[in-house]
């Protein structure tokens, strides 16, 4: 254990040195803020100039019911678009109604010498839409027909609860439950493939360095793959924990700062609830979930768990690649079949958030190769404890057992040079006795 544990500070200590993992720490962060932030900031520094919509109306009913707002000014004008096009070109553009436009609703034309937004678009398409609408209703001559429509619009809002074992109901969300999946299984896919890399391209370097070959007369292949595993392990938690911590920190610092009249304008656009007290049974069902201690201690442990097994599974089959080859070039053939499981585990989420239950969600969340994705889709739905335990204990289980196959692997492709193994070559290689 002690030789172990020297190989985890050397692997750690010769990373967080570099300079790519202090610019990828301090960047990453910064990157996903802005991301976020910067609509937010763009919204308040654009001050749109109200643009003044010129009208010529044939059919005399669209035009006088157009309303003026702060973006959009409308002008009737009598004049026809080629009048506008050759000499006038007044205001921002020049809408054109034909005279027929209640029964041909394609009858209307924009003509504009800039080229037209979508959002321009929509919004004076949908207004004449709703006028049209209006006309239409009106010329049933039935009393107070809108708001008879109005009131028979009926939205239903379903409220689902979940039954555990013991017949206790909890609120439950399937917007997020579908969200958290795509969340989680994302993160451990982007993260596993990342720092498994990372493990292949160490032993790479150290094997075309012949530093290995000084290593290895003193350390047993298994310590020595286990310990780069972990040293790893630990430069993977000790950047995501910095950038967890920068990316809280700089949002308590940016949110004072944006977030007054941002986050008022989200709410006034339907992006937010104004008033917390008054939620639908959805939105409260969601606000019960998120806030339920037990739920974020699931999902969150689960997570760590399964991005921890993850990582290491498939770092030792990475480092098992590296050991078997002497350059970066040669390693893309031998990923291919490292890379499957997880894409098909990736292209099986969506399915597995359907229909968590079926029996091909259950394998897949217990197989080790795509049980750290699958079973974060199924954990936000409710798992039973013991198909949680049998897939994390499998999932560690197989690491251990894939760390001792990658030293084999290492044992005798360490001092092979100039020549790429194929998979028969490698599979006499784990066949060797010591």
């Amino acid at each position: 254990m002690n030789r172990i544990g020297l190989i985890i500070s050397r692997e750690f200590n010769q990373r967080v040195r570099k300079r790519t993992f202090i610019l990828t720490t301090l960047l990453v962060p910064l990157l996903m803020l802005g991301v976020v932030f910067a609509p937010l900031w763009l919204s308040r520094m654009q001050h749109d100039e109200r643009k003044e919509i010129v009208v010529c109306d044939r059919s005399g009913m669209i035009a006088p019911a157009l309303q003026d707002d702060a973006r959009i000014a409308f002008l009737p004008v009598s004049y026809s678009p080629e009048q506008w096009r050759d000499s006038l070109r007044e205001g921002y553009a020049y809408l054109w109604i034909g005279a027929d436009v209640m029964t041909r609703p394609s009858d209307v034309r924009l003509y504009a010498e800039q080229p037209v937004t979508l959002d321009l678009e929509t919004e004076i398409g949908e207004r004449i839409g709703r006028i049209i609408e209006t006309e239409k209703l009106r010329s049933y001559r039935i009393e107070n027909l809108p708001q008879i429509l109005e009131e028979i619009q009926t939205d239903v809002a379903l409220q689902v609860y979940q039954l555990d074992e013991s017949g206790k109901e909890t609120a439950s969300s399937g917007a997020l439950s579908m969200g958290t999946a795509y969340l989680f299984g994302l993160l451990i896919y982007m993260f596993v493939f990342m720092y498994g890399a990372m493990v292949m391209q160490g032993v790479v370097e150290e094997k075309s360095s012949k530093v290995l070959e000084i290593i290895v007369s003193s350390v047993r292949p298994f310590e020595l793959m286990l310990g780069k595993i972990l040293g790893i392990a630990a430069v993977a938690l000790a950047q995501v924990l910095i950038w967890v911590v920068l990316i809280v920190s700089l949002s308590l610092v940016l949110l004072p700062l944006l977030g007054g009249e941002a986050i008022a304008q989200a709410a006034s656009g339907g992006m937010l609830p104004q008033d917390w007290g008054h939620l639908d049974p959805q939105a409260a069902a969601l606000l019960s979930r998120v806030t339920d201690p037990w739920f974020l201690f699931e999902l969150f442990g689960s997570f760590l768990l399964y991005f921890i097994g993850g990582y290491l599974l498939y770092a030792a089959m990475f480092a098992a690649i590296g050991s078997a080859v002497d350059n970066a070039q040669d390693t893309q053939q031998l990923q291919i079949p490292i890379m499957v499981p997880m894409i098909f585990a990736l292209v099986a989420l969506t399915f597995v958030m359907r229909e968590p239950s079926s029996s091909l969600a259950v394998w897949l969340s217990i197989i080790p190769f795509t049980s750290p994705i699958i079973m974060m889709a199924r954990i936000p739905y409710g798992v039973p404890g013991w198909e949680i335990a049998l897939s994390v204990g499998l999932l560690y289980a197989t690491f251990l057992g894939m760390v001792y196959l990658a030293g084999k692997i290492y044992r005798v492709g360490i001092f092979m040079y100039g020549k790429r193994p194929g998979f028969r070559e490698i599979y006499k290689w784990l066949s060797y006795r010591s």
